[in-house]
């Protein structure tokens, strides 16, 4: 990965919607040489996707919180079923395994606190391996869905 390809990066993490045209004249490339960069970094993986970003509060989604999870269990089994689980759970929007304690911290995002509570005790609690969930709620984003550093 070099610099233009840096560039193109970044012009598409601001805008995804962007043609290989606009692209082209954004980074100083002609068209051709854009459009294989592309294609290289769509096949190497670095671009994974392209997608629409949402805002959760218009759809309806502004109760975000975080839980902390601690696991009772950590063998490799319990992890694989309790990070399946989480796969199965659209209001889990983010999940990450972490060194020390807690293990799992998680982005949920839910209509109200009524619903927060029903996945709480009804999902959350009862995935396998839990020892100790503790959450707390989201204030306000400071720094959110921010590009990658190019």
């Amino acid at each position: 990965m070099d610099d233009m390809d840096r560039k193109i990066l970044a012009e598409l993490q601001e805008d995804g919607r962007l043609t290989v045209t606009e692209l082209a004249g954004r980074v100083g490339l002609s068209l051709s040489p854009c459009h294989r960069r592309l294609r290289e970094l769509e096949r190497s993986g670095a671009i994974r996707g392209y997608r629409a970003v949402l805002d959760a509060d218009r759809v309806g989604l502004a109760f975000d919180a975080l839980v902390f999870v601690t696991m009772r269990q950590e063998d490799r089994s319990t992890i694989a079923s309790f990070e399946q689980a989480l796969t199965d759970l659209p209001q889990v929007i983010q999940a990450q395994r972490l060194f020390g304690d807690p293990d799992y911290l998680l982005r949920i995002v839910t209509t109200d606190l009524a619903a927060f509570q029903r996945l709480y005790d009804e999902n959350l609690a009862t995935l396998p391996g839990v020892q100790r969930l503790s959450s707390t709620l989201v204030m306000k984003h400071v720094v959110h869905e921010r590009p990658l550093p190019a």
